[in-house]
């Protein structure tokens, strides 16, 4: 695969070779706490950025048009800048033979596979002592308000967690580096955090991040989907869990989901589980009366939480599988 705008490999090595290398060091090493506490995360840079120039072009008293076009120049800003920052990393390293390792380090900053995992199985660890450590635990990884979750809220959001993520946090900025290398990567990764500060409808952001809601909705677009369909691949050969409710789900549940992408991996979830995820929640500035995904069961517990990583982690192999078929053609 050649990108035109980059610089060939000059030892032969290709984008699926350096993304594989990439998942492999994410896998094992996933987000070194002891390297994050001396050097900040490239995504931490990146919400550094956006709240930089949020405080700053955010003005609740400017008009809805002004705060629009401040909110889409952020948006070109910050991801032509991530952009640009990768192409030059990228231009220099594919002088060198052995700059695709560097290469695939970087790449593997900017996946979630192993971090995502660890969360989620850390939900249902902290859900295993009772509601109030669960609720402490998930509210790390969503953005709803924990007081207003049981046990079984404190269940369905973990894997609704782990369903979505799986798709923007691990499948998406994958498919972005092959289609436009680690500047492609960096951007994605920029529009996405983006999106999560600033991406929700309320009063303060509806304007100001409209750009970023609606590029992230574009550009998850295909990720989302094929997310869906990888977990109800992994649903069809893992024990206990059901391919045929995964696709079921996915194809009546997730056109009706009010993100046009967050619906199809967590459809697919919720068919795979037999549960019912989605649907009304709370966050701190509003609440969602959102449809549900899935025809199952409410009260979800913290083994249904291990039964999704299980799904979860089945649909990265075959992801992974179906990507070294790729280079072996």
């Amino acid at each position: 695969m050649v990108i035109p705008w980059l610089p060939a490999y000059p030892d032969g090595a290709s984008l699926l070779v350096v993304l594989i290398i990439a998942l492999m060091i994410d896998i094992v090493a996933g987000d070194p706490a002891w390297l994050y506490r001396a050097v900040p995360h490239p995504v931490a840079l990146l919400g550094r950025a956006v709240s930089f120039l949020e405080v700053r072009w955010n003005d609740g008293q400017a008009s809805s048009a002004r705060r629009r076009r401040l909110g889409a120049l952020s948006v070109l800003l910050i991801a032509a800048g991530a952009a640009g920052l990768a192409w030059t990393l990228v231009y220099g390293l594919r002088q060198f033979s052995w700059g695709w390792g560097v290469e695939a380090l970087a790449a593997s900053t900017l996946l979630a596979f192993r971090g995502l995992h660890d969360h989620v199985r850390g939900v249902a660890s902290a859900l295993d002592e009772g509601t109030e450590a669960g609720r402490r635990a998930v509210a790390e990884i969503v953005g709803r308000d924990p007081a207003s979750l049981d046990g079984p809220g404190v269940a369905r959001a973990a894997i609704e967690s782990a369903a979505e993520n799986f798709a923007d946090g691990v499948i998406a900025p994958a498919f972005w580096f092959l289609v436009a290398g680690l500047p492609g990567m960096a951007a994605y990764k920029a529009i996405n955090t983006l999106d999560s500060m600033i991406g929700y409808p309320s009063p303060r952001h509806a304007d100001f991040g409209r750009a970023a809601a609606r590029l992230d909705d574009a550009a998850n677009l295909v990720p989302a989907r094929i997310a869906g369909v990888l977990i109800a691949l992994a649903a069809t050969v893992i024990p206990g869990a059901s391919g045929t409710e995964a696709w079921r789900a996915m194809v009546r549940d997730a056109p009706r989901h009010r993100s046009p992408n967050a619906g199809w991996p967590e459809a697919a979830m919720a068919g795979a589980l037999g549960l019912a995820l989605a649907g009304p929640r709370q966050y701190t500035d509003e609440t969602v009366d959102d449809a549900w995904m899935g025809s199952g069961r409410l009260d979800a517990d913290s083994p249904d939480i291990r039964r999704a990583l299980v799904v979860y982690l089945g649909a990265g192999a075959i992801g992974a599988g179906l990507t070294g078929v790729g280079l072996l053609i």
